[in-house]
């Protein structure tokens, strides 16, 4: 369906990035490689997402200065199973954060469907994984133009005015990334 580079400005690095659909789901997949501070990295990341962009499940597969990790999360009805064990804080959380992509920003984008000067508070769940930390988070998404959107990060105060295209998928995020190719 799309298939795309994005090149990440702060965190260095270059993300191969596939979308597919598959009957009424889509399965995102990517290889991100970089470099940040003092960690050289690799991620493979797997997302399985239903056809309103509800992540159903996910597999991220970090190798960070030769360590390897691995996040693996499945929605069970509304609670969320991550690396085998049920969390009650992510309880009827719908979207994943991943914090070396943009394409994380598409799940609630293209689920909200927020009409021009609308806004919505949503619960995500965060995954940073170059400490290897996941919390729950929460953020804002207002639609400030047809392919515009503004991105609030409600405890840090973080913002940013990120652009999309037709098919809801960041084509520049200020400072952080920016697609440089698509098929």
């Amino acid at each position: 369906m799309k298939t795309l580079i994005w090149r990440g400005i702060h965190y260095q690095s270059l993300e191969y990035f596939n979308l597919k659909r598959k009957e009424e789901k889509y399965i995102a997949e990517s290889r991100i490689i970089g470099c940040y501070k003092d960690s050289m990295y690799a991620v493979d990341y797997n997302i399985f997402i239903d056809k309103d962009w509800i992540v159903q499940g996910f597999l991220i597969e970090s190798e960070i200065n030769k360590v390897k990790k691995t996040f693996t999360g499945k929605r069970i009805q509304d609670q969320w199973k991550i690396n085998n064990v049920i969390n009650p804080e992510f309880n009827n959380f719908k979207f994943i954060d991943i914090s070396l992509t943009p394409f994380t920003n598409t799940l609630p984008i293209n689920n909200l469907k927020l009409s021009e000067n609308s806004s919505q508070k949503i619960d995500v769940i965060y995954i940073d994984v170059l400490n290897h930390h996941i919390r729950p988070v929460q953020q804002q998404y207002t639609r400030t133009a047809v392919n515009q959107y503004l991105y609030e990060n409600i405890e840090n105060d973080f913002k940013a005015e990120i652009s999309i295209d037709e098919a809801g998928l960041v084509t520049i995020y200020p400072k952080l990334f920016e697609k440089i190719a698509e098929l």
